[in-house]
């Protein structure tokens, strides 16, 4: 059991500047060991947790020796333990996990113990953020008409996340309405260092959301872990993770003018996609870090998911504490940041010669080499630059159905589909621009590039352009800050009068909240098949996630978004053609309209001041009327309501005993699914809006449910019946067995049957036979979504046999109690002549203790063919859950037991 602290003998009293002191602090330099300055920053963060957290229970001293000796234990894939900080939460995630927590209370309720034991043993911050639907656009009243819809569609939701604030302590609860999660952590949240009962350390985080790592610009260590392993952390759980190699990414120079942060950060994106990050962590330095402001490095960040690293790293240097000052934290704050940052070397000060730190491999950009770029039309690694933009569009007309294709023919490429828009004569084409929107965190905390898309705005209209009306523009800003500086600057009034109204505070468009559009321009392009585009400001642009009728879907900085509404199209070379004509009859061209570096610097300058901050933080908590409204019961255990279509009790702990259920192989199990390359959780999770014809929308509607107020996916995570209907329902679903077939359908093998996913897996269950999942490489690619492991357990699958899987998906199908295996390298179910239509058993061990992480075994089918996987439980903690049935009912055995 816990001991004191090994390391006690570096606990050192912190100073302050002007006499007294901040606290006391586990201090690196006291260790005297000449290793710990040649480490990245980023490794001294998980050095500094290791020690304060040393026990040699959870946390030993042979793990703070793996740290320190990082240089030569990275390479082997050694395994720690880390315990972060905090948690960070949205709604969509919020909601299941605050439904897992209420499920364990009643299960420790059920087993005889304190169900008020159960509460997070960290800080939680949970904002509401990924309710806003794109209803109503292009209206001075959007925001408030949509947010009366969003509370009317997830009026239970909100309540029971009311009730959790409540029922849970150590759980902040940011309401809805407020802004974007991870804008709202960069300017209000990040503490940077901590200082709880007089002890100092650094802030570092894991959130339900891949896009975790946008804290990183702030030199927070963050980044997104499954739901699961994020409640077994609010648990007091250490997660178990690979000590990760670094890459050092070397900045020099500075952007050329009219050069944007979205330019620089596609350019790093397909830079570190190529370079291959995944499992890594990057670390950004060089003398081009002065020339980046807080706001650009936030951008990079963010994007760390899709570069593929772990997380995109700054540590804290003038910058960041410039920053700091100017979102609203104190001076004693700030001041208390810096002097434990300096005495912990955890400070870079540029001014100072540099101590040349050691990284596993290195990258260099000259920051002056980044031109203006988009990334699409369904990745985003695949950069394209603006001047090669129309071409590449027409070599996508042309290619074969891919990630760069859509095979349209020659002699229908330039076809135009007339049709009528509320009475007014309208035509689409091949690469119109049917949703613009400026969106995203990624983008919106960004003062230069949302004031940027505000002065093209301003030249646009004062030279007479507009954009289409049936084109659905929409401005979601990640806080209420962007509004306070776009009104102070006098510019928001030109992006209302191109429709870029705001329609909310929240995550919209980027995932697939960009609400319906016109009927007549659904018509025009479903009944005449024409490959329509969205042009958005977010990071994701996976096919099918944006809208179901946008199969081209760019990503670009907020300007360009602006830019692409006004051209219509994405068929366009800015360079030699014009955007529009103007009003005085003179053809309009890009340049014209595109404002340089020093003019959104002075409108930067003027306009986005502290005041700002502090006046929109300070009301955060407050929450709005509508909120406020909400009544809710305060008990200590949930009571669930039978009929909700929202929240619904699990059954996860159903039947659970103290005694831990042990492994379990596969036995003739058939295949579910049988999948190529690059299946991402948007794939796999029940994503988006429910479709009519669904297995979700049969339970829905048969509960009395009116399709108008089926709602989204993500709104219903609270309820497992839906989800479980919602996984692998995605209308571009690739499956094999359907032999070219799109869609969410397969076969079931024993009758040959073409049926939803969700009916095969239920008939496979109710046989009694267990199933599994063939699948390429990447698999799970994408956000991290704990329902994409959820889902698939829920549906009786048992194991996933993979050429490689996602980090985070890997983990999570592992808290599920799925078994990951990957074949071996050079082989995958192509060249093994697997079909999917065999049976498969794959024989483990009944005692945990015999099953050593990544080792073999063997898959036997019915075909006569065997072969060799490897188990991909990396660790011996992962096992460890894998025995229990999953890491939550690992994690009630052990409070249990830890209290008897």
């Amino acid at each position: 059991m816990a001991t004191r602290n090994v390391y006690e003998s570096i606990l050192k009293t912190l100073e302050k500047p002007g006499g007294g002191e901040f606290g006391k602090y586990y201090s690196l330099p006291a260790l005297n060991d000449p290793r710990i300055d040649k480490l990245p920053y980023s490794i001294r963060i998980l050095l500094e947790s290791a020690i304060r957290n040393c026990d040699e229970f959870q946390v030993k001293e042979k793990d703070v020796e793996k740290i320190l000796d990082w240089k030569n234990t990275s390479p082997k894939q050694v395994e720690i333990p880390f315990k972060p900080a905090r948690v960070l939460l949205q709604d969509f995630t919020g909601v299941p996990a605050v439904v897992d927590l209420a499920c364990m209370r009643d299960a420790m309720n059920r087993l005889g113990s304190d169900p008020d034991k159960i509460n997070p043993l960290v800080p939680v911050d949970l904002v509401i953020d990924h309710s806003v639907q794109v209803d109503v656009a292009r209206s001075e009243n959007a925001v408030q008409a949509n947010m009366e819809l969003e509370f009317q569609r997830n009026n239970e939701r909100f309540g029971f996340l009311k009730w959790g604030s409540s029922a849970f302590h150590n759980m902040l609860v940011v309401p809805p309405g407020s802004g974007i999660v991870h804008q709202v952590n960069l300017e209000y949240l990040g503490r940077v260092v901590f200082n709880t009962d007089g002890i100092l350390y650094p802030d570092s985080v894991v959130g339900t959301d891949s896009h975790t790592t946008m804290i990183d610009g702030l030199g927070v260590a963050g980044w997104g872990v499954g739901g699961i392993e994020a409640e077994a952390a609010m648990l007091g759980q250490p997660m178990s993770m690979v000590l990760p190699g670094v890459v050092g990414f070397k900045l020099s120079g500075k952007l050329r003018s009219g050069v944007t942060a979205t330019d620089l950060v596609l350019t790093v994106t397909q830079m570190l996609r190529k370079h291959g990050v995944v499992g890594k962590f990057v670390e950004f330095y060089g003398e081009g870090m002065s020339e980046l402001s807080l706001a650009d490095r936030a951008t990079i960040a963010n994007m760390s998911p899709e570069y593929g690293a772990t997380m995109g790293f700054f540590p804290v240097d003038h910058v960041t504490l410039q920053y700091l000052k100017l979102t609203g934290r104190s001076d004693e704050t700030v001041s208390m940041i810096e002097s434990y940052l300096r005495a912990n070397k955890m400070f870079v000060d540029y001014s100072q010669p540099q101590t040349e730190r050691v990284y596993s491999s290195y990258l260099e950009l000259n920051l002056e080499e980044v031109e203006p770029c988009v990334s699409g039309p369904k990745r985003p690694h695949d950069r394209v630059p603006l001047k090669e933009m129309k071409v590449d569009w027409h070599a996508c007309l042309d290619n074969k159905v891919g990630f760069k294709g859509f095979a349209i023919p020659k002699d229908s490429q330039s076809k135009v589909v007339e049709f009528s828009f509320h009475e007014t004569p309208a035509q689409l084409k091949h690469g119109d621009v049917v949703i613009a929107a400026i969106t995203s965190c990624t983008n919106t905390s960004n003062p230069s590039v949302m004031l940027g898309a505000a002065l093209v705005a301003k030249k646009a209209c004062e030279l007479g352009l507009e954009v289409k009306p049936w084109i659905k523009t929409s401005l979601a800003p990640g806080s209420g800050v962007v509004t306070k500086y776009l009104q102070k600057s006098g510019l928001q009034n030109h992006l209302n009068q191109l429709g870029f109204h705001i329609v909310g505070y929240g995550c919209t468009t980027c995932i697939g909240n960009s609400g319906d559009i016109d009927e007549s321009v659904a018509s025009a392009i479903s009944e005449n098949d024409i490959v329509a585009a969205a042009v958005l400001s977010g990071n994701r642009n996976f096919e099918g996630r944006v809208h179901p009728l946008t199969r081209a879907n760019y990503l670009a900085s907020p300007p360009l978004v602006v830019a692409y509404a006004l051209a219509g199209t994405v068929d366009i070379d800015f360079e030699t053609e014009p955007i529009g004509t103007g009003k005085d009859g003179k053809k309009v061209f890009f340049r014209d309209i595109w404002p340089s570096s020093e003019e959104v610097a002075n409108v930067v300058q003027s306009s986005v001041l502290p005041d700002m901050f502090k006046a929109t933080y300070e009301a955060i908590t407050k929450g709005n009327p509508m909120w406020n409204l909400l009544s809710v019961p305060s008990s200590t255990l949930y009571t669930w309501d039978p009929s909700s279509t929202y929240i619904h009790e699990p059954p996860y702990f159903k039947d659970m005993t103290m005694s831990p259920p042990g492994p379990h192989g596969v036995k003739d199990a058939y295949c579910l699914l049988n999948f190529g390359d690059s299946i991402t959780t948007d794939h796999i999770s029940p994503a988006g809006s429910i479709h009519k014809d669904s297995p979700a929308a049969k339970y829905l509607m048969e509960r009395g449910v009116d399709r108008r107020d089926f709602n989204s996916y993500g709104s219903r995570r609270g309820n497992d019946e839906v989800m479980a209907r919602g996984t692998f329902a995605n209308i571009r679903l690739v499956n094999k067995l359907l032999k070219g077939e799109v869609g969410p359908k397969t076969i079931h093998i024993p009758t040959g049957e073409k049926i939803s996913v969700f009916d095969a897996a239920m008939r496979y269950k109710s046989e009694g036979q267990d199933t599994i999942i063939l699948a390429g490489a990447e698999y799970g690619s994408g956000s991290s979504r704990d329902w994409a492991a959820k889902g698939p357990m829920l549906l009786g699958v048992k194991a996933v046999i993979a050429k490689s899987f996602e980090r985070i998906h890997r983990s999570n199908l592992v808290g599920m109690g799925i078994i990951p295996l990957c074949f071996k390298p050079g082989e995958d179910a192509e060249t093994l002549g697997l079909t999917g239509h065999e049976r498969y058993s794959i024989n483990l061990p009944s005692n945990v203790s015999e099953i050593r992480p990544g080792q073999d075994v063997t898959v036997v089918t019915d075909s006569g063919k065997s072969f060799t996987c490897t188990v991909r439980f990396d660790t011996e903690v992962e096992l460890a859950y894998f025995d229990h049935g999953g890491i939550l009912p690992y994690v009630i055995r052990n409070l249990i037991n830890a209290r008897h």
